[in-house]
This record gives C-alpha cells, structure tokens and sequence, in this order.
C-alpha cells in the first residue's frame, strides 16, 4: 500500500508539473518557423522603416526570418483586425503604432476592441514628427508660417497620410492652438504625401521624422520645427512647435502587438528580445540617426502609454469633429 501510495504521489506531481514543463520548452522552441510582422502602411513611411529596423534584430536575434508584410488601408485597421483574428501562437505579430490609438475614437464600428484584442508586446521607440513646408512657402519659423496661414486664409494645403492619421492628428492639434485654416489633403501613405510636397501640390506636411530626415538634411524640405516636448538630436538646430505654442506635442510611438491569448511566454521572450535590440548599439545608432528615441520597457508600460494616448487623441478628435471617410 505505502508503495502504491507513493507511486499515485509521484504521478500526481508529473501531471502538476507538466504543463510548466510545456510551456517552457514551448517558449524555448519559439520561434520554430518564420514569423509574419504586420505593418498597416504602405512601405517608406515611418512604421514600415521601424518594423524594417527591428524585423531584421529579431530574425538576427531569435534565430528565424521576420517577414515584414504591408497591409495598407483604413488606418491600420485593415491590418490590425488580420492580425487580431489570426492564432495567437506569436507567428502574425503587429507593428503598433499612434494610429491605433487614433482609430479607437475616430472609427464607431470597429469588429474590434484594441486595447482588449490586441496584447502589448514590446514597445519599440518615439519620435517626434517634422512639421515640414514646401521651399517655396515664405516662412522660416512656426510664427511666420502662422501669419503666412492667417494671410491666406483657406489656400494652403496640408497633407497627411490619410484622415486620422499620425500627421492629420499632428496638423489637426496645431490647426487648434495657432487658430489658421489650412485645408486637410488625405493621402494614401505618408511617402505620396512627401512627394507631393516637395513637388508643391501641397504645402504643409507633418511626417515622420525617420521619412522625412534626409530631405530635410538635403535641402528639399523645409523643417519649421518638431513635434516632441524637446529638440531632436537628429536635428539638433531644428526648433519645437512648443517654442512657439507651449504644450504642443505630438510623437508618434511605435512597437508590437500580438493577438489576445498569445502565451506569457512568448509575450516575454519577444519582450526581452526587443529590449536587448534598444541596447545594441548599432540598432540604437541607426535609430538614433533618424529621429527615433528607445522606448524600452515591459509590456505593461507599453499598454499604458496606448492608454494615454487613446484618450488625448480622442478628445482631439471629438473637438474637431474629425470623421473617417
């Protein structure tokens, strides 16, 4: 009996530990087989050069190919619902950025729930946005582009990457503190946006920093400030537009997502993995050169700045009564 007894013992312990065991040697096995990251922008905007940047430290890092794929449309939420809706396995990850912060107020109907459907990962950097003009604008600083605005009521264009994006909500904000009317060009992706401003089709432009970086470096855009609560030292003579109006801020923030239900193991080993990438430093070198700041931290953190920035964005999109088309 004593032996039986002890056999049952030792039986029920493997069975108790047992799923321990398989969950650390499935996040030991993780990733197996190439893992899809999901960017909601068409290629050459700010979000694509981020999921690029860090796609290739966690394919040199975890062993396997990050592909990086471009789901364009409705904001991102094209691709946030692919994402959302796929195996929670850690192989179809998301490249999470502003706008899905943006989205959670701007669209009524959305088939889901960010902040419920899809986990924090990791957050990745932030970075200010440039508030760019076209050379042939008459204004070297934010006041002069203020007065120029108030003068021409109505006729300068200011274009975005579409209707809530990163860059509208950036121009929405600063159309409200400097009282000027400039009318909204929505653009399908940031990089026709930058072309059409450097062409002249529009005049105003807030994109990213790490898109927009070397046309200003060039001489084919003219940066009047940035966005962020400081200077950037990518471009450390460039002012902010708080210099001009105090409490203007606009940065984007970037990292990854996985759908709800994806195993805490997997969730920490990426987490680990994109906090190792914000020390490296050739990967923080090369962010550090367009703009970007790294934004290290556990999961937790990352959920709360998408909090905070859900609800600046929406009362500033409930002010302005901005609606998707």
């Amino acid at each position: 009996m004593k032996l039986l007894r002890r056999q049952l013992l030792q039986l029920a312990a493997g069975v108790v530990a047992a799923p321990a065991v398989a969950r650390h040697a499935f996040a030991d096995g993780y990733p197996s087989r190439p893992v899809r990251l999901i960017s909601g922008f068409a290629p050459a905007g700010g979000n694509d050069i981020i999921a690029r940047l860090i796609g290739q430290w966690l394919t040199e890092r975890l062993g396997q190919t990050f592909v990086i794929e471009n789901r364009p449309g409705a904001g991102t939420n094209i691709a946030a619902e692919l994402v959302i809706k796929s195996p929670p396995d850690g192989y179809t990850l998301f490249v999470t950025n502003l706008s899905n912060a943006i989205n959670a107020t701007l669209y009524e109907k959305l088939n889901f729930d960010f902040m419920r459907d899809m986990l924090p990962v990791a957050s990745i950097s932030q970075a200010p946005a440039v508030f760019a003009i076209n050379s042939s604008v008459p204004a070297n600083t934010v006041t002069e582009l203020i007065a120029h605005a108030k003068s021409n009521p109505g006729r300068i264009n200011m274009g975005s990457a579409g209707i809530g994006s990163t860059a509208h909500l950036a121009g929405e904000l600063f159309k409200l503190m400097a009282g000027v009317n400039l009318i909204h060009v929505p653009y399908r992706g940031n990089a026709p946006a930058l072309t059409d401003l450097m062409a002249g089709q529009i005049q105003v432009l807030f994109p990213s920093l790490g898109s927009s970086i070397e046309y200003v470096k060039t001489g084919k855009l003219r940066a009047l400030a940035v966005t962020g609560d400081t200077r950037s030292d990518a471009l450390p003579d460039v002012r902010t537009v708080a210099e001009t109006l105090p409490g203007y801020q606009a940065a984007s923030f970037y990292g990854i997502g996985a759908p709800r239900n994806t195993p805490a193991e997997i969730v920490e080993e990426l987490n680990k993995a994109g906090n190792a990438g914000l020390v490296d430093p050739k990967l923080n070198a090369r962010l550090a050169d367009l703009g970007y700041l790294p934004l290290p931290g556990p999961p937790a953190t990352f959920g709360k700045l998408i909090a905070d920035e859900t609800e600046k964005w929406g009362k500033v999109i409930r002010f302005a009564g901005i609606k998707p088309q």
